[in-house]
């Protein structure tokens, strides 16, 4: 089946410079969307989008989405730069492994800053060039922590659960506004982070790919129809299912 030809929309992407973003970046512009890219590496977004090879030049955005000043200019730039936002992608995320009485505040801030008040806050400042938009979606990635607790995870936990919340809360305030608005919530992912910061243990191999987030978020945005998914939960081969 022939692929669907996004040219002249618009796609930004957090958390662009690797990972899940990477293989993310690769599927919009095999889609043929123009992209947006943020992420705290400029070398990394660089390395990103020529590998990506995307048939109009892409925006890099590199900085910190916890620095307000930088955040909130986000997606006036991405205006700016090509007149209009069609699809929101909210990427970016930390992790840190630590029972909940030794994690400090400044911790915990952090992780809420990069995993609720980012997405959020983009979420805000997205809505109006999207109420513009003829498909205008926005695709949170969530977390199975999400749903589920884990020990030593209680602040990625927290900040995970509230982003699942805001995405049903906003999914409800811009539905009829033509605004589709999905999380996916995958378990494990082979990625750095869960190698390096969440399961240093786990074995990579049997882990999701970053390239099944890819086929999700491409389903999602290829098949508008009646039937609507508001979330994807996925979990790894050798987890049992439920």
């Amino acid at each position: 089946m022939a692929r669907a030809d996004f040219s002249g929309r618009v796609a930004l992407l957090t958390g662009a410079g690797g990972g899940i973003g990477r293989a993310l970046t690769l599927r919009l512009s095999a889609m043929g969307y123009a992209l947006a890219l943020v992420g705290r590496s400029e070398e990394k977004l660089r390395a990103v989008a020529e590998e990506a090879n995307c048939a109009r030049p892409p925006l890099l955005l590199p900085g910190d989405l916890t620095d307000p000043a930088f955040l909130q200019g986000v997606v006036g730039r991405v205006v700016e730069n090509f007149g209009r936002l069609d699809v929101l992608v909210n990427n970016a995320g930390v992790c840190f492994v630590k029972p909940l009485e030794e994690t400090s505040y400044a911790e915990l801030d952090a992780m809420m800053k990069t995993n609720v008040y980012a997405p959020y806050l983009l979420c805000r400042d997205a809505l109006a060039p999207l109420r513009r938009s003829d498909c205008a979606t926005i695709i949170n990635i969530g977390s199975v922590v999400s749903h589920a607790g884990y020990a030593t995870q209680s602040a990625y936990g927290a900040a995970k659960h509230a982003l699942l919340g805001m995405t049903k809360a906003l999914a409800t305030e811009v539905y009829s506004d033509g605004i589709r608005v999905h999380i996916l919530c995958p378990g494990a992912v082979n990625t750095e982070m869960a190698k390096t910061i969440s399961r240093p243990d786990i074995d990579m191999d049997a882990l999701i790919s970053p390239e099944d987030l890819a086929d999700v978020m491409e389903f999602l945005l290829t098949h508008r129809s009646n039937a609507v998914i508001d979330e994807v939960r996925l979990h790894r081969v050798g987890k049992k299912p439920f």
